[in-house]
């Protein structure tokens, strides 16, 4: 036995030296500059985000500011629509779905109709003369540190240029060198595709102004050029000669102040940045910059082994993928991209992350690139506690502290109730009211899903602090629900109407998904209030309405019905499976309480396909991992990475050359629902005890994950061989008891806050 815990503990050493080997070849990398802007590399400060094309004749780094959105402070809400909800009621209780979506779409919907995009700000272009023919060509996206590079060589000079996203700078830094002294030349300048624009140049500055068409926002960004060479400027543009060394820094800002507030002044904002790099050097903007993002992304690792295929440009391993999804490194690579992705596009005090995460280079970029709170917002941050990013959640909570003030007059206007209410779709002016379409917009489960995270992020961390802050948007999300749930004249049950299941079948009365959040917040503030010692009246007042709320049914083809009736469709193939929130991200149904509803949620499953966007291949993958089957959920990991091929709007998702996930088009959500289904394959812990290795599929036999975090405050590494687990050990944060579980057998420990725990494959202690 001793031998045994030998062998054990130099096997574990041995991965971590290999681990660190692995972990400097975490990268995207191509052998040609982009073309389309779903070729270009992403860089990313949670405020401040870029696309580097990484030309060679010409750099085009295409950029955006977090808060620079058409329309303005606005409150969406119809003051007459709580007048027609019963009318609504009735006619849905009828059958007559028609004539309750018409006057919905006539007297219930937000005013306006359509809420507002979300905007690019601006271009940085950077001409190069002579570099037509060129050699050694390499571009990267270095995921250890968060910047992206350009190397090639013309007539003997190797050029390089490093582009990054600082956050404690609030800037964005390029720069480029030359191997031989003087080599460099090169114009640029700011440009944008906003009708309203100028552009001025002063110096070694040039300032980008904008405003936004329809709307009250304008933006101010400056770059200012450092070099050992000459700056003048020629035609509009700064035209930098004779140099080896130039660095850009470029900031940008609007007048955005929140969402009630424009009263900002980007014009002095701008500067105050810029002046703070002023004393120092592109080597120590660097230093900081990867002091800052490695102090949170090194946390956590993960490896599936390396076949060799990581040294093959990320473009040519997306195509191979899609014949020979033979490429562990690649999925490993997928979770190392999408905890980058989230390092770049939601940080503590910025806003969180949209449809497209914080890029976007599109005047009406596709959905308004806005918050679609029916799956993908929630989805942009199913792996955040996971994957030890904890406090990237804390924009979503911001959110919802917005969303408690503008969804409780949508309560009061639309539904006579108390407490907060969000629909499916919010922009930055953080609209709450049902827009579009009455037949898909009017969907009730906005508040209660996003409460979820609240409590997510409780179990995990175990931070009663932070669940007493926020205790009250859960209790007022409960309230509005306990008030807006109607008795079911046919059923006796009490049900959610008007709604409907995202997004299909229309507006009905009482679909499956909004029953099963609507009971999963309920019982997240009945517990809530228990830990807190507080609000038992209103508790129990809760606890006493969730056996009357409609429960779960199987149909006739041994599905989970979608709604109340018994009319699934065997043959409908859509992308969403919103009834199925139950198995993910909810617990409710789930093999070891309810494994006839499991059963009836696979066979659902079954009959809607493998086939879907990017987002809904997404989230079979964590469905199919929480059914156990890793095998199934690796075939649609399959699809999700390969080629994005069906860019032409038809379902079908993938993956861009650039490891964007592809709806089509580009969509966030797909990068961090994908890394969530695959560690949802390799550890799972929303039944009270933490599963290790759960839904492993054989493609992925071999493998290893340091700082892995479970519900309950454990933080977890471990690795298996030939599909076995080979050891784990258990930190405990909390020092709450833990249960560990690998395949028949469990074991139960008490643990100590802040001590790590060691067993081996066999769950014995070491």
């Amino acid at each position: 036995m001793q031998r045994r815990n030998i062998l054990t503990l130099f096997f574990i050493l041995f991965l971590l030296i290999e681990g660190t080997k692995a972990q400097e070849k975490i990268n995207l990398s191509y052998k040609q500059p982009a073309t389309e802007w779903t070729e270009a590399l992403p860089v990313g400060n949670g405020s401040l985000g870029a696309m580097i094309y990484g030309g060679v004749s010409q750099e085009h780094i295409q950029f955006n500011e977090e808060t620079l959105w058409r329309g303005q402070p606005h409150d969406y809400s119809n003051k007459d629509a709580g007048d027609y909800l019963n009318e609504i009621r009735l006619l849905l209780t009828e059958g007559k779905q028609m004539e309750a979506q018409k006057l919905a779409q006539q007297e219930f919907m937000s005013e306006p109709l359509q809420q507002v995009h979300y905007q690019p700000f601006g271009d940085i272009y950077i001409d190069f003369k002579n570099h037509d023919n060129y050699t050694n060509y390499k571009r990267e996206l270095n995921l250890n540190n968060a910047i992206g590079s350009v190397s090639y060589t013309v007539e003997g000079v190797e050029y390089k240029r490093e582009v990054l996203s600082s956050f404690p700078d609030q800037i964005i830094a390029v720069n480029l060198t030359s191997s031989k002294s003087k080599a460099l030349n090169f114009d640029l300048w700011l440009d944008a595709i906003h009708e309203d624009k100028a552009v001025k140049t002063n110096g070694s500055t040039q300032t980008l102004e904008v405003k936004v068409k329809d709307g009250a926002l304008r933006g101010v960004s400056t770059l200012r050029v450092e070099t050992n060479g000459t700056i003048k400027t020629v035609g509009g543009k700064l035209q930098i000669s004779k140099a080896s060394k130039a660095t850009i820094y470029l900031t940008a800002a609007t007048n955005y102040i929140d969402f009630e507030d424009v009263s900002g002044e980007p014009e002095k904002m701008v500067p105050e940045i810029l002046t703070k790099v002023a004393s120092t050097n592109f080597k120590a903007v660097k230093e900081k910059h990867i002091s800052d993002y490695q102090s949170l992304y090194n946390r956590f690792e993960i490896s599936f082994g390396d076949n060799g295929k990581s040294k093959n440009p990320t473009d040519q391993r997306i195509s191979d993928f899609s014949s020979d999804p033979n490429d562990p490194q690649l999925v490993a690579l997928y979770v190392a991209y999408a905890r980058y992705l989230t390092l770049a596009s939601s940080r503590p005090g910025t806003k969180p992350a949209t449809l497209q995460g914080i890029w976007n280079d599109k005047l009406t970029p596709p959905w308004f690139s806005s918050y679609t709170t029916n799956i993908n917002l929630e989805m942009n941050y199913w792996p955040v506690e996971m994957y030890n990013l904890s406090e990237c959640h804390e924009p979503l909570f911001d959110l919802i502290e917005d969303l408690s003030i503008t969804g409780a007059k949508v309560a009061k206007a639309h539904y006579n109730a108390e407490g907060w209410i969000a629909h499916h779709n919010i922009d930055i002016w953080r609209g709450a009211a049902p827009v579009n379409a009455s037949h898909h917009g009017i969907w009730l489960g906005g508040a209660a899903w996003l409460s979820t995270h609240i409590w997510e992020h409780y179990l995990f961390t175990q931070d009663k602090v932070f669940l007493k802050e926020k205790y009250r948007l859960i209790q007022e999300a409960a309230l509005f629900y306990s008030q807006y749930l109607y008795k079911d004249p046919k059923t006796g049950y009490l049900i959610s109407s008007p709604s409907n299941s995202p997004e299909i079948g229309g507006l009905v009365a009482g679909p499956t998904m909004d029953h099963q959040i609507i009971r999963a917040l309920f019982n997240i503030s009945v517990e809530a209030a228990e830990i807190l010692d507080v609000d038992a009246a209103f508790s129990n007042d809760i606890k006493a309405l969730i056996p009357k709320i409609a429960p779960n049914k199987i149909g006739k083809y041994g599905q989970l019905q979608e709604w109340m009736e018994d009319n699934d469709d065997p043959e409908n193939h859509h992308r969403h499976v919103s009834h199925l929130w139950a198995v993910h991200p909810g617990n409710e149904i789930n093999y070891e309480d309810t494994p006839d509803l499991m059963n009836a949620a696979k066979q659902s499953l079954e009959y809607r396909g493998d086939n879907g966007t990017g987002w809904s291949l997404a989230w079979k993958i964590n469905f199919w991992s929480r059914f156990r089957d890793g095998d199934h959920a690796y075939k649609l990991l399959h699809n999700l990475l390969s080629p994005a091929e069906r860019a032409d709007g038809k379902e079908g998702g993938g993956s861009y050359p650039n490891l964007f996930d592809a709806h089509p088009p580009f969509q966030i959500d797909g990068n961090f629902g994908g890394a969530s289904g695959i560690l949802e394959m390799i550890l799972q812990s929303h039944l009270d005890k933490i599963e290790l290795l759960p839904a492993l599929p054989m493609a992925l036999p071999e493998g290893r994950v340091s700082g892995i975090v479970a519900r309950g405050g454990f933080e977890l590494s471990f690795s298996w061989e030939e599909g076995q687990l080979k050891g784990v050990s258990v930190l405990s944060k909390s020092g709450l008891p833990c249960v560990l579980k690998y395949n028949d057998k469990t074991i139960e420990f008490k643990t100590e806050a802040g001590k790590t725990y060691h067993f081996d494959g066999l769950l014995n202690e070491k």
